[in-house]
């Protein structure tokens, strides 16, 4: 037993100032090719294999031809491990290498194309992670352009929708001024209607801008569909009543919502104006509320006709008016952006759809637990 633990001793002991050796090596060499560093770790596991062995042979005082051969086998062991490990270390550099040119690529042109070579696991593994990243990458890009395009309509509509009232009230002003109009009651009456005009415009831009801004501040309360609905219905009564609209929501049930009531009425009287103004005279627009799958979806329902089908998934960008007979006579395309943001501020969602003649706007808010 007390020479077993001796020899091992002396085989630690030779192993062990080998490993340092190499351990210091690593450390210089760190910043160096992985194949390099691979063919110092193979080095230093047949160097401290190699040092025990003769640590161990000269405590036992093999002879020398004993030694000899020893030392062969284990030099032997050294140049073919040598030789593997240089030969895995530039297999892995190759693929380093393709997979930064992948990469550089990727930074150049946008897009990244995964090497097709086979890899070791890690290096597969990462260029996924990069194809996933490109993948996201991507369409970041094309929400930005979308994004971009909407910001570039919105500007021109908002100056033709700003010029035509200034145009308006300056005529009339000046027309007042040189004292040119028979009925200036008139005249102010229509000067009063364009100023509520901007108001309006004006107030939906900075909503607007407090939405993208994440600047919207809620108050969420318990409160019930029914009264929300009421409050809105009550609001668009008079509109309704103008263009002969007919309003029906009275049978809509009291489900509990988690909502801001000012905000989210206000998301109800912009779908019920904008439907007003798109339902011909005698038309009706229902709104209701029901219990879906645990969430509470409140609609309305028109009679325009109906939208595009290519025209849908842009209906609640910002700006957006679609086809003539959609384009309301005020306002500058503000309304459905703005109902989008108050709702997904609410960690709901609005939709649209059409439905025999018309369209169906859903707006679907969590139930309260």
């Amino acid at each position: 037993m007390r020479d077993l633990l001796l020899i091992a001793l002396y085989a630690l002991l030779g192993a062990g100032a080998a490993g340092l050796l190499g351990a210091v090596a690593l450390r210089i060499l760190r910043s160096r090719s992985i194949a390099v560093s691979l063919a110092v770790v193979a080095a230093v596991a047949v160097s401290a294999m190699l040092a025990g062995t003769l640590a161990v042979a000269w405590a036992m005082f093999l002879s020398s031809h004993d030694l000899a051969v020893v030392t062969t086998v284990v030099a032997t062991a050294a140049v073919v491990s040598l030789a593997t490990a240089l030969l895995l270390g530039r297999q892995v550099v190759l693929r380093c290498r393709e997979l930064v040119r992948a990469a550089g690529e990727f930074g150049e042109v946008g897009t990244f194309t995964p090497p097709t070579v086979p890899a070791p696991a890690e290096l597969t593994a990462l260029s996924r992670e990069l194809d996933r990243t490109g993948a996201r990458l991507a369409a970041s890009r094309e929400r930005e352009r979308a994004l971009e395009t909407s910001r570039r309509e919105l500007v021109a509509w908002i100056s033709h929708d700003l010029r035509t009232p200034l145009a308006g009230l300056r005529a009339m002003s000046e027309a007042l001024e040189d004292n040119l109009v028979a009925d200036p009651t008139r005249y102010h009456r229509q000067m009063r209607a364009e100023v509520e005009r901007l108001n309006s415009m004006v107030t939906d831009l900075f909503e607007l801008s407090r939405i993208h801004a994440g600047a919207l501040s809620l108050s969420p309360t318990r409160l019930s569909v029914y009264d929300l609905v009421g409050d809105a219905l009550a609001g668009a009564d008079a509109l309704a009543r103008q263009h002969g609209v007919h309003l029906a929501g009275e049978g809509v049930a009291p489900l509990p919502v988690e909502v801001d009531g000012k905000e989210m009425t206000r998301v109800l009287s912009n779908l019920l104006v904008n439907a007003i103004r798109h339902t011909p005279a005698d038309g009706t627009v229902a709104i209701a509320a029901e219990r879906r799958a645990g969430a509470v979806v409140v609609s309305v329902t028109d009679a325009c006709g109906g939208i595009p089908e290519e025209d849908l998934p842009r209906v609640f960008d910002t700006g957006w008016r679609g086809a003539p007979a959609r384009t309301p006579p005020s306002g500058a395309g503000l309304g459905l952006a703005i109902v989008r943001g108050i709702v997904e501020a609410h960690a709901g969602q609005a939709d649209v759809h059409n439905v025999p003649g018309g369209c169906r706007f859903e707006l679907t808010l969590p139930a309260p637990v």
